[in-house]
Protein backbone atom coordinates (compact mmCIF):
# COMPACT_ATOMS: atom_id res chain seq x y z
CA UNK A 1 0.00 0.00 0.00
CA UNK A 2 1.59 3.26 -1.15
CA UNK A 3 0.01 5.42 2.00
CA UNK A 4 1.07 9.12 0.51
CA UNK A 5 -1.31 8.07 -2.81
CA UNK A 6 -4.09 6.73 -0.57
CA UNK A 7 -3.98 9.86 1.31
CA UNK A 8 -4.02 11.54 -1.83
CA UNK A 9 -6.84 9.64 -3.30
CA UNK A 10 -9.04 10.15 0.10
CA UNK A 11 -9.27 13.87 -0.17
CA UNK A 12 -10.66 13.38 -3.57
CA UNK A 13 -12.62 10.74 -2.31
CA UNK A 14 -14.32 13.30 0.15
CA UNK A 15 -14.37 15.77 -2.33
CA UNK A 16 -16.62 13.99 -4.56
CA UNK A 17 -18.84 12.84 -2.14
CA UNK A 18 -19.02 16.37 -0.69
CA UNK A 19 -18.39 15.77 2.75
CA UNK A 20 -15.14 17.97 2.47
CA UNK A 21 -15.15 21.57 0.39
CA UNK A 22 -12.08 23.62 -0.57
CA UNK A 23 -11.44 23.94 3.04
CA UNK A 24 -11.25 20.11 4.29
CA UNK A 25 -8.82 18.03 5.30
CA UNK A 26 -7.23 14.29 6.08
CA UNK A 27 -4.61 12.90 7.65
CA UNK A 28 -2.61 9.50 8.50
CA UNK A 29 -0.20 8.71 10.95
CA UNK A 30 2.98 7.66 9.43
CA UNK A 31 3.60 3.95 8.72
CA UNK A 32 7.86 4.69 8.89
CA UNK A 33 7.11 6.69 12.42
CA UNK A 34 4.13 6.78 14.68
CA UNK A 35 5.30 9.98 15.68
CA UNK A 36 4.71 11.73 12.71
CA UNK A 37 1.68 11.95 10.26
CA UNK A 38 1.22 12.79 7.21
CA UNK A 39 -0.99 15.85 5.61
CA UNK A 40 -1.14 17.75 2.25
CA UNK A 41 -0.44 21.38 2.16
CA UNK A 42 -2.80 24.20 2.17
CA UNK A 43 -4.84 23.54 -1.16
CA UNK A 44 -8.19 22.99 -2.16
CA UNK A 45 -8.89 18.82 -1.49
CA UNK A 46 -9.81 18.09 -5.19
CA UNK A 47 -6.71 19.55 -6.31
CA UNK A 48 -4.48 17.44 -3.98
CA UNK A 49 -1.61 15.30 -5.54
CA UNK A 50 1.46 13.30 -4.01
CA UNK A 51 3.22 15.85 -4.20
CA UNK A 52 1.39 17.89 -1.85
CA UNK A 53 1.81 16.07 1.21
CA UNK A 54 3.98 17.03 3.82
CA UNK A 55 5.35 14.84 7.08
CA UNK A 56 4.74 16.68 10.51
CA UNK A 57 5.67 15.94 13.60
CA UNK A 58 3.23 15.23 16.48
CA UNK A 59 3.74 18.71 17.79
CA UNK A 60 2.43 19.79 13.64
CA UNK A 61 5.80 21.19 12.99
CA UNK A 62 6.57 20.20 9.20
CA UNK A 63 9.49 18.21 8.93
CA UNK A 64 10.50 19.73 5.44
CA UNK A 65 8.40 22.69 4.39
CA UNK A 66 10.08 23.55 1.87
CA UNK A 67 7.93 26.81 0.97
CA UNK A 68 5.09 24.84 1.65
CA UNK A 69 1.84 26.55 3.27
CA UNK A 70 0.90 24.38 6.01
CA UNK A 71 -2.38 23.74 7.02
CA UNK A 72 -3.43 26.38 10.14
CA UNK A 73 -5.95 23.73 11.67
CA UNK A 74 -3.03 20.88 11.34
CA UNK A 75 -3.05 20.55 15.44
CA UNK A 76 -6.37 19.18 15.31
CA UNK A 77 -4.46 16.28 13.81
CA UNK A 78 -1.33 16.51 15.91
CA UNK A 79 -3.54 16.67 19.02
CA UNK A 80 -5.90 13.77 18.28
CA UNK A 81 -2.74 11.49 17.37
CA UNK A 82 -0.93 12.40 20.72
CA UNK A 83 -4.09 11.43 22.97
CA UNK A 84 -5.41 8.73 21.09
CA UNK A 85 -2.26 6.37 19.49
CA UNK A 86 -4.48 3.93 18.08
CA UNK A 87 -5.36 6.20 15.68
CA UNK A 88 -4.37 6.03 12.54
CA UNK A 89 -6.82 8.45 10.35
CA UNK A 90 -8.32 11.67 11.15
CA UNK A 91 -10.71 13.47 9.06
CA UNK A 92 -11.53 17.04 9.72
CA UNK A 93 -15.22 18.26 7.45
CA UNK A 94 -17.49 21.00 7.13
CA UNK A 95 -19.80 18.44 6.11
CA UNK A 96 -23.35 20.56 5.74
CA UNK A 97 -26.08 18.34 7.04
CA UNK A 98 -23.81 17.37 9.96
CA UNK A 99 -23.30 21.25 11.17
CA UNK A 100 -27.08 21.87 11.80
CA UNK A 101 -26.55 19.06 14.60
CA UNK A 102 -23.52 20.92 15.83
CA UNK A 103 -25.58 23.88 16.92
CA UNK A 104 -29.09 22.15 18.07
CA UNK A 105 -29.79 20.37 21.10
CA UNK A 106 -31.06 17.40 18.58
CA UNK A 107 -28.51 14.68 18.99
CA UNK A 108 -27.30 12.53 16.08
CA UNK A 109 -28.54 9.33 16.55
CA UNK A 110 -27.42 6.09 14.75
CA UNK A 111 -30.53 5.47 12.19
CA UNK A 112 -29.04 3.32 9.51
CA UNK A 113 -25.93 0.68 9.29
CA UNK A 114 -23.43 1.90 7.53
CA UNK A 115 -23.15 4.67 9.94
CA UNK A 116 -23.50 2.13 13.31
CA UNK A 117 -20.62 3.80 15.05
CA UNK A 118 -22.57 6.95 15.36
CA UNK A 119 -23.98 5.06 18.21
CA UNK A 120 -21.12 4.89 20.35
CA UNK A 121 -22.18 8.75 20.79
CA UNK A 122 -20.51 12.03 18.96
CA UNK A 123 -19.87 14.49 21.82
CA UNK A 124 -19.97 18.41 20.66
CA UNK A 125 -17.27 20.38 20.90
CA UNK A 126 -17.86 24.27 22.04
CA UNK A 127 -14.81 26.18 21.60
CA UNK A 128 -16.28 29.06 23.93
CA UNK A 129 -15.19 26.22 26.65
CA UNK A 130 -11.61 26.48 25.71
CA UNK A 131 -11.24 30.18 24.26
CA UNK A 132 -13.76 33.12 23.59
CA UNK A 133 -13.88 35.08 20.87
CA UNK A 134 -12.20 33.08 18.63
CA UNK A 135 -12.96 32.40 14.63
CA UNK A 136 -14.06 28.35 15.43
CA UNK A 137 -10.74 27.54 13.94
CA UNK A 138 -8.08 25.17 15.63
CA UNK A 139 -5.26 27.11 14.94
CA UNK A 140 -3.25 26.35 18.47
CA UNK A 141 -2.23 23.00 20.52
CA UNK A 142 -4.36 24.31 23.21
CA UNK A 143 -7.29 24.18 21.43
CA UNK A 144 -6.32 21.02 19.09
CA UNK A 145 -6.02 19.33 22.59
CA UNK A 146 -9.28 20.66 24.19
CA UNK A 147 -10.76 19.44 20.88
CA UNK A 148 -9.03 15.93 21.53
CA UNK A 149 -10.49 16.05 25.20
CA UNK A 150 -13.73 16.39 23.88
CA UNK A 151 -13.72 13.78 21.99
CA UNK A 152 -12.00 11.52 24.39
CA UNK A 153 -12.69 7.69 23.08
CA UNK A 154 -15.33 8.83 20.36
CA UNK A 155 -14.96 7.80 16.74
CA UNK A 156 -16.26 11.27 16.54
CA UNK A 157 -16.80 14.80 17.54
CA UNK A 158 -19.23 18.23 16.27
CA UNK A 159 -17.51 20.94 16.45
CA UNK A 160 -19.99 24.00 17.37
CA UNK A 161 -21.06 25.50 14.23
CA UNK A 162 -18.10 24.65 12.31
CA UNK A 163 -18.39 20.95 11.23
CA UNK A 164 -16.75 17.95 13.00
CA UNK A 165 -13.77 15.38 13.25
CA UNK A 166 -13.89 11.94 12.72
CA UNK A 167 -11.28 9.09 13.25
CA UNK A 168 -10.43 5.52 12.51
CA UNK A 169 -7.72 3.19 13.11
CA UNK A 170 -6.71 3.27 9.49
CA UNK A 171 -7.22 5.67 6.04
CA UNK A 172 -10.62 3.84 4.60
CA UNK A 173 -12.65 3.47 8.24
CA UNK A 174 -11.90 7.47 8.88
CA UNK A 175 -12.97 8.35 5.22
CA UNK A 176 -16.03 5.91 5.37
CA UNK A 177 -17.27 6.69 8.73
CA UNK A 178 -16.76 10.60 7.65
CA UNK A 179 -19.13 9.45 3.97
CA UNK A 180 -21.78 8.12 6.25
CA UNK A 181 -21.59 10.20 8.81
CA UNK A 182 -22.82 12.99 6.92
CA UNK A 183 -25.84 10.47 4.93
CA UNK A 184 -26.66 9.49 8.18
CA UNK A 185 -26.93 13.16 9.59
CA UNK A 186 -29.19 13.73 5.99
CA UNK A 187 -31.22 10.36 6.41
CA UNK A 188 -31.90 11.63 10.18
CA UNK A 189 -33.55 15.05 9.44
CA UNK A 190 -35.48 13.37 6.51
CA UNK A 191 -36.62 10.99 8.87
CA UNK A 192 -37.85 13.77 11.62
CA UNK A 193 -39.09 15.90 9.04
CA UNK A 194 -41.35 12.70 8.01
CA UNK A 195 -42.35 11.99 11.13
CA UNK A 196 -43.26 15.82 12.04
CA UNK A 197 -43.46 16.48 15.87
CA UNK A 198 -44.34 13.85 18.03
CA UNK A 199 -43.73 11.49 15.60
CA UNK A 200 -41.66 8.21 15.98
CA UNK A 201 -38.00 7.17 14.51
CA UNK A 202 -36.53 3.87 14.77
CA UNK A 203 -33.17 3.78 15.64
CA UNK A 204 -30.36 1.90 16.11
CA UNK A 205 -30.40 -0.46 19.54
CA UNK A 206 -26.95 -0.60 21.43
CA UNK A 207 -27.17 -4.53 20.75
CA UNK A 208 -27.10 -3.28 16.88
CA UNK A 209 -24.63 -0.74 17.15
CA UNK A 210 -22.45 -3.35 19.37
CA UNK A 211 -22.64 -5.78 16.40
CA UNK A 212 -21.78 -3.21 13.11
CA UNK A 213 -19.26 -1.31 14.34
CA UNK A 214 -16.61 -3.83 14.35
CA UNK A 215 -17.26 -4.67 11.07
CA UNK A 216 -17.68 -1.35 9.48
CA UNK A 217 -14.30 -1.00 7.26
CA UNK A 218 -15.49 0.08 3.92
CA UNK A 219 -13.56 -2.23 2.35
CA UNK A 220 -15.77 -3.15 -0.47
CA UNK A 221 -16.26 1.03 -0.82
CA UNK A 222 -12.64 1.76 -0.46
CA UNK A 223 -10.76 0.12 -3.26
CA UNK A 224 -13.62 1.43 -5.43
CA UNK A 225 -13.31 5.51 -4.42
CA UNK A 226 -9.23 5.30 -4.30
CA UNK A 227 -9.77 3.88 -7.92
CA UNK A 228 -11.56 6.23 -9.31
CA UNK A 229 -9.70 9.01 -7.34
CA UNK A 230 -6.48 7.71 -9.17
CA UNK A 231 -7.81 7.73 -12.13
CA UNK A 232 -8.86 12.01 -11.75
CA UNK A 233 -5.49 12.34 -10.35
CA UNK A 234 -4.21 10.77 -13.33
CA UNK A 235 -6.10 12.46 -16.16
CA UNK A 236 -5.26 15.66 -14.93
CA UNK A 237 -1.53 14.98 -15.07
Amino acid sequence: MNLIEDLAAAYRILAEHGVIDAYGHVSVRSDRDPACYLLARSLAPELVTVEDIMEYDLDSNPREARGRESVRERFIHGEIYKARPEVMAVVHTHSPTVVPFSVTTVPLRPIFHMAAFVGDGVPIFEIRDAQEGTDLLVKTPYLGQALARTLGEKPAALMRGHGSVVVGENLPRAVGRSIYMELSARMQAQAMAIAGPGGKITYLDAKEVHASVPVQNYNRAWPMWRARALAQMKSQA
